[in-house]
């Protein structure tokens, strides 16, 4: 099934059944006197959070949704019925917005929370309303009332724990595959993950969300390579896991492009606890990795916002998801942080980073 985040989607509520006009005749039965029903209220457009579905894919093949109409009013006091609603399923983590496409309506975070976004017509009244002591055969009744017109856009973002982040080909797929069941595309070439991907991690006797997204270019926030779009999914995160390639020509730029771009994007994210690794430690020599290991280093002391009273930095892990190397200890950290903890591994008392 193809992923898919975001849906433009028009809907339309009901229209009110219109009041009748209708007298009551009979024989044998004098003054029967006006009996038109009222009509009834047109349907809603509901949007309901529901378990088993994690993509908008359903919103790719139908963008039009209509309530239906209110049934009109009848003689003999018979009153219209209401229109069917029309539902909106949606998964966990889909926020609604309005047509500027900035001003949020609701977020769903819950199973089972539900909106009215648009509510139906009013139904008219029939002539029997209209009697009065001075009026006793009132020959009009009221119109139902429109529906509401409305073009939203759905946009989800995945309930995650962890997120990855990182340059294109940084070895973010393949660490995700090693640690969970997920299958993500995997290459030797860049913008392989076109599309956000999920899987359950286990370490120790802890289980956790990790979210991986499309990799981050410079100038990501301006619209190059696949922009920035995919960071709202790790914006409800409780931690990122940055991912280095260690074989790429400078490992501090790349840190500091990829942190350039969450600083553009807002939200929040450069704010969030961040993990550093060194991926594919296995494809390059000691030396290099030396060199690289304190590039990053200084990187982060320079970029990264500074350690608080208390709190002493976080070291840069090495890790090889092609043969597990520092994958238990990255996991571990990660959900000491998501775990709200901040007594870490990987620290060091005097300069903050582990030799």
């Amino acid at each position: 099934m193809k992923f898919l985040d975001q849906a433009k989607v028009y809907v339309r509520s009901g229209d009110g059944g219109a009041g009748c006009v209708s007298f009551r005749r009979e024989k044998f039965i004098e003054f029967g006197g006006p009996d038109g029903g009222n009509g009834g209220r047109g349907g809603d457009v509901v949007v309901e959070c529901v378990d088993g579905l994690n993509t908008l894919i359903d919103y790719r093949y139908q963008q039009h949704f209509k309530a239906k109409t209110g049934t009109h009013g009848m003689g003999r006091n018979r009153h219209g019925a209401k229109g069917s609603d029309v539902l909106l399923k949606v998964p966990v983590g889909t926020q609604i917005y309005e047509e500027d496409d900035e001003t949020m309506i609701a977020d769903f975070t819950e199973v089972g929370q539900r909106i009215v976004i648009a509510k139906g017509g009013n139904g008219g009244f029939g002539n029997l309303h209209f009697t009065t002591s001075t009026n006793r055969a009132p020959r009009h009744a009221n119109p139902g009332q429109e529906g509401i017109e409305l073009t939203i856009w759905l946009r989800l973002k995945l309930i995650a724990d962890a997120g990855l982040v990182g340059l294109p080909n940084a070895g973010k797929s393949t660490f995700l595959a090693t640690v969970s069941a997920a299958k993500p595309k995997i290459a030797d070439y860049p913008f392989t993950t076109l599309h956000p991907g999920l899987g359950v991690v286990r370490s120790d006797n802890r289980e956790f969300v990790l979210a991986d997204i499309p990799g981050l270019i410079e100038g990501a926030h301006e619209g190059l390579g696949l922009g920035d779009r995919f960071l709202g999914h790790v914006e409800r995160c409780r931690a990122i896991l940055h991912l280095v390639d260690a074989s790429c020509e400078h490992a501090g730029t790349a840190y500091r492009v990829v942190r350039k771009e969450l600083d553009a994007y807002g939200h929040g994210l450069a704010e969030k606890p961040e993990i550093v690794a060194l991926s594919k430690a296995d494809i390059v020599d000691a030396v290099t990795l030396g060199a690289q290991m304190e590039r990053l280093k200084r990187a982060i002391r320079s970029y990264g916002p500074p350690a608080g009273e208390g709190e002493r930095r976080r070291a840069p892990f090495i890790i090889s998801s092609a043969i597990r190397q520092g994958i238990p200890d990255v996991l571990r950290a990660l959900v000491r942080v998501i775990d709200g903890e901040k007594e870490l591994e990987g620290v060091e008392a005097e300069d903050g980073w582990k030799p």
